[in-house]
């Protein structure tokens, strides 16, 4: 097989392009940066813009399929980037796609696109996209997501992946931000702790991919839905912040802070950030307060079924690679 990854040089991507290295598939990454360990390992690279149709007609000439993992992640920033990144970027590879008659594509969603605000056990396809959001990464990865599921037809058939809170060796957002918050004191829990979550450990995230690009076609039972993934794993969020600290070493949370205050802390930030024009990743936002504060795990019974899906890493066993991972690079 011959696949296009986007963001092939970035943490789930990076695992997607080595799980399809693996098998012997040909392989091409486009990401904006220059990532000279991928054609070290044979990868085609190109660099540019996912935006400029220029450079997504360069990308996908020749594939078979394409793994849209690229996007614009993160709490903070400006909505006009994100909306760059994740709604054209996406506008743009869906009609190169169609130009160059690439058949089959797999898209990397997020289950926050249903996400409200409150608490979710054992959703499933069935949520309807969320009416509100509290950041512009969830709102214009739920605009992507549509677009891509509209795309599907006799002659791109396309499917949508929403991995939740993807993690690992490697990972350049929650474990990094778990760990440095930890070192300098400011980790809390918001609220006590108990809420249930669910993740992905990144190979089984990576797998996922994999799975939906051999039963993506034309007609497939996978063919324009969406699907959630995840380690099937669910656990209460201190465990999965408990166990990342013990993995680097450091001792439990034992902070707390209400969600009310976590809140409205959080739109103070927004507010600030705002004013002072500052594109970075604030503390706190009402988005990530409410992520913090609420159960949301799923089913992934329709991933099993019509993807052939299983998640091989549990929660423990995801802590022990982690742990190892930490060391090594100490």
């Amino acid at each position: 097989m011959k696949a296009l990854v986007t963001g092939g040089g970035g943490f789930l991507g990076g695992a997607v392009v080595a799980a399809l290295l693996a098998r012997g598939d040909t392989v091409t990454s486009l990401a904006r940066g220059d990532y000279p360990h991928l054609r070290a390992q044979g990868v085609h690279t190109v660099r540019g813009d996912l935006a400029d149709p220029a450079v997504a007609r360069r990308a996908v000439e020749g594939v078979d399929v394409v793994l849209h993992v690229a996007a614009k992640a993160g709490i903070g920033g400006r909505a006009a980037d994100f909306r760059r990144s994740n709604v054209k970027g996406t506008r743009v590879l869906l009609a190169a796609c169609r130009d160059a008659g690439v058949g089959r594509l797999v898209f990397t969603s997020t289950p926050s696109v249903v996400h409200s605000g409150g608490d979710l056990h054992g959703g499933d396809e069935s949520l309807p996209y969320a009416t509100s959001f509290d950041s512009p990464y969830p709102e214009t990865k739920a605009e992507a997501e549509r677009l891509v599921l509209a795309a599907n037809g006799p002659e791109l058939a396309t499917v949508a992946l929403r991995p939740h809170l993807v993690w690992g060796p490697g990972d350049t957002q929650l474990v990094p931000r778990i760990l440095e918050r930890a070192r300098s004191g400011r980790l809390r829990l918001v609220g006590d702790g108990s809420s249930v979550i669910d993740t992905t450990y990144v190979d089984d995230a990576a797998q996922a991919h994999l799975d939906a690009a051999d039963r993506l076609a034309p007609g497939a039972a996978c063919a324009g839905r969406a699907y959630f993934v995840t380690s099937g794993d669910p656990r209460p969020i201190r465990e999965l912040i408990d166990g990342i600290l013990a993995a680097g070493g450091l001792p439990p949370v034992s902070g707390t802070v209400p969600r009310p205050v976590a809140v409205a802390a959080g739109a103070a930030v927004e507010a600030v950030w705002g004013l002072l024009g500052r594109t970075d990743d604030p503390p706190m936002t009402r988005f990530l307060a409410r992520q913090l504060a609420t159960a949301h795990w799923f089913d992934i019974t329709a991933a099993r079924r019509d993807l052939g899906f299983a998640p091989r890493v549990s929660l423990d066993e995801g802590f022990v690679r982690l742990a190892a991972a930490l060391r090594a690079a100490t």
